[in-house]
Parts: structure tokens; C-alpha cells; sequence
């Protein structure tokens, strides 16, 4: 074994397709001796690594035997990547690796010895989504996922229901799939208890990809059998309007300064 310091690196791959993966995940991932991730984020990978790299493909729920793969490589002195689409610390590998590093008791710096995480960060869908929309996030906003299999339903519908009294914007990560099919009609039964009907509400349809859309309706005429889980959901709050197709939730410059003035 190399005395270190050994390196992994979790990178995001944003969620522009290829042309949204940053230079710093480029150099990083062109300095990886392997790559882990999920097949579809490999493929997007492949042009940047270097010649004679290793990648090794793992299905979506295999997140931790992937993390602790890639951190036993690393240990062993290779430079490793987890690669994750998106932000890599927003519901992603990022926490999954220093999870399993704690689980596993590894000596983590930067010194001999030592195994150095660096994570590098990529467009999250959220502002990928929020930029098809139009400008949905500009107050302020929440993130909720309603995927269920690592969080009770208990607790996500609690999270729904603080965040509509509280009047953020919600923005719905992992609204609906073949497996989980009605998560997202019982989230817009409970959100519809404490919001109006007639809530803007956006659909952010496969940013980045082939058939990229955007649809802005409202909560209450939101077809649930029409979202998938490439679709990122937007919820507006009180002050969210749609002008000419674009969702918008003002900070409040216009309100409180006006129009602008010529000079």
C-alpha cells in the first residue's frame, strides 16, 4: 500500500447533459484511475476520463456497497471518482460516502496516511428545473423528496405540510415512478388543504436531454399520471404568478423600489 494521501472524489455531473459537466468535474474526473456510479451517469462520464480508466457500473439502489467499494479502492492508493448526476451532496453519493468512511472508521485529511474526500459540485436539477420555469426560486424555498423508501411517509407528509403553512416554494424531488405511484396525488391532496387550487404550479420535464420541457399549470389541474421521475415538480407560494408562459416568485425589489426610472 501507498503511504497516502489517498483521494476519492464525488462528483457531480450536473443536469445540463454533456454540456452541463463543469471544467472542475472534467479535471477530476481525467485524474480518476475508476470510476462507480450508475450506469446512465458512466456513459455521461466516459468522454472525460483518461485513457485505460476503469469504470464499474452498479444498479440504483446499490449506493453503499458502491460508496464502500470505491473508498476500500482508494485506500489501496488508486484515485477513485462516485460519480452522481446533479449536485453531488443533494440527494446523492456525497453523503453516502462519509457515511460509509464513519461506518467504516477510515482516517479521513489530507496527510499520510489519510484519505482526502473532495466533492465537487455540479447543477443541481432544482436550478436546472427552476431555469426551464423561468424564475420559481428567486424567494424563499424548500426541497422535499417523496421518494419513500428511505423516509417513512409520516415524516415527508409532515415536512409538505410545514413547508405549504410556512409559504416557501416546494420544490418535489422523486414525485412519482412505476414502483411508487401515488405518492404524488396524495401530495397534492394534502397541499391543496392549505393552499389554493390555483397555485402556479411547474413541471421541469428531462432538462438537458432529448424532449426537454417545460409545463407551467396549477396545483389543482396538476395530473399526476403525467409526472415521472424525470420530472422535478415546483409548487409556487403565495406570491408566484405566471407572465407569458414563466413562473415567477418575486423577491420584492419591484414592490418596494419600483419601476425603474430612466435617467
Amino acid at each position: 500500500m501507498l503511504p497516502g494521501p489517498y483521494e476519492l472524489l464525488v462528483v457531480g455531473l450536473g443536469s445540463r447533459g454533456p454540456d452541463g459537466v463543469t471544467l472542475e468535474a472534467r479535471d477530476a474526473l481525467a485524474r480518476s484511475r475508476a470510476v462507480f456510479g450508475y450506469k446512465l451517469y458512466l456513459e455521461q462520464a466516459a468522454p472525460h476520463l483518461a485513457p485505460g480508466a476503469e469504470s464499474r457500473s452498479s444498479g440504483m439502489t446499490a449506493e453503499t456497497r458502491r460508496a464502500k467499494q470505491a473508498l476500500e479502492l482508494a485506500m489501496e492508493g488508486k484515485t477513485c471518482a462516485v460519480v452522481s448526476g446533479g449536485d453531488a451532496g443533494v440527494y446523492a453519493m456525497a453523503g453516502v460516502v462519509y457515511e460509509m468512511a464513519a461506518s467504516m472508521g477510515l482516517p479521513l485529511g489530507d496527510g499520510g496516511g489519510e484519505l482526502k474526500i473532495t466533492v465537487v459540485p455540479g447543477t443541481p436539477a432544482l436550478c436546472a428545473g427552476a431555469a426551464l420555469l423561468g424564475a420559481p426560486l428567486t424567494h424563499d424555498f424548500c426541497c422535499v423528496s417523496l421518494s419513500d423508501r428511505l423516509t417513512e411517509w409520516g415524516l415527508i407528509k409532515k415536512r409538505l405540510e410545514m413547508a405549504a403553512r410556512a409559504d416557501f416554494v416546494i420544490v418535489i424531488y422523486n414525485p412519482r415512478s412505476r414502483g411508487r405511484d401515488w405518492q404524488l396525488e396524495a401530495a397534492k391532496e394534502l397541499l391543496l388543504k392549505l393552499v389554493p387550487p390555483k397555485t402556479p404550479t411547474g413541471l421541469a420535464v428531462r432538462c438537458g436531454r432529448e424532449g426537454e420541457t417545460a409545463i407551467v399549470t396549477t396545483l389543482g389541474e396538476l395530473d399526476p399520471n403525467k409526472v415521472d421521475m424525470q420530472t422535478l415538480v415546483v409548487v409556487g407560494n403565495s406570491s408566484t404568478f405566471v407572465y407569458r408562459g414563466a413562473m415567477i416568485t418575486p423577491r420584492g425589489y419591484v414592490r418596494k423600489y419600483g419601476a425603474a426610472d430612466d435617467e
